[in-house]
């Protein structure tokens, strides 16, 4: 679960658009017409575990920002 005063963010420069956080946090990322992942409610950290997808993101595109 988030700490209340970090968000969930995508680089877009570094995703490579292998969807796996979207696979693993369905509610929290999406993939964009671009084929990049974007966060489309980091408020829905609550119900999955973003550091997860954190941790398993090939190009380490995923991170917590204050």
């Amino acid at each position: 679960m988030a700490d209340e005063a970090k968000k969930i963010t995508v680089d877009p420069e570094k995703c490579i658009g292998c969807g796996l956080c979207a696979s693993t946090c369905p509610d929290v990322f999406a993939m964009g017409d671009d084929g990049k992942s974007y966060v489309k409610s980091s408020e829905a950290c609550a119900n999955c575990n973003c550091q997860a997808s954190i941790d398993d993101c090939p190009a380490h595109a995923i991170s917590w920002v204050e």
